[in-house]
């Protein structure tokens, strides 16, 4: 139904655009009334409105209402809307995926003969020892000196 509501939207459009080129613009009489001329006018009598005119005026109506009645179609029975995220489309396999945790160790090394990293001991760490001094450091600072 939607298809050929779709082909007649087109056809309808298409048509418009010949039947509007096809036209004389208003300003094609404009030279007419600036002497040499039997216009009463500037832009001419507009008297009754030609084949043209006419048929461009019904197919305007009918591409409004046709673009009204389709969406108002597709309204009622477009796509429904995804609230619950259940229609990711091509994301929708990751949607029920667990997420994977942080610095998770694989269960077995996936080349043996590359050595896996292992956990220190408690006793096996040493402790951070404070870096040495030299001469270029700048002291801490201090208080200022309060005056009385």
């Amino acid at each position: 139904m939607f298809v050929i509501f779709s082909v007649f939207y087109i056809l309808i459009a298409a048509a418009m655009i010949v039947l509007i080129l096809m036209q004389r613009g208003a300003g094609a009489d404009a030279g007419s009334g600036f002497g040499g001329g039997a216009s009463a006018t500037v832009f001419g009598a507009r008297g009754s409105a030609s084949f043209l005119t006419r048929s461009t005026a019904v197919l305007a109506a009918l591409f409004f209402a046709l673009s009204l009645g389709m969406g108002i179609y597709l309204g009622h029975h477009g796509a429904p809307q995804a609230s619950s995220g259940s229609d990711l489309g091509v994301m929708s396999g990751l949607a029920n995926k667990p997420a994977a945790t942080q610095n998770a160790q694989p269960a077995a090394p996936a080349n043996p003969e590359i050595p896996q990293a292992t956990k220190p001991a408690a006793g096996d760490v040493p402790a951070a020892t404070a870096p040495a001094k030299s001469a270029g450091d700048v002291p801490a600072a201090t208080e200022p000196a309060k005056k009385n």
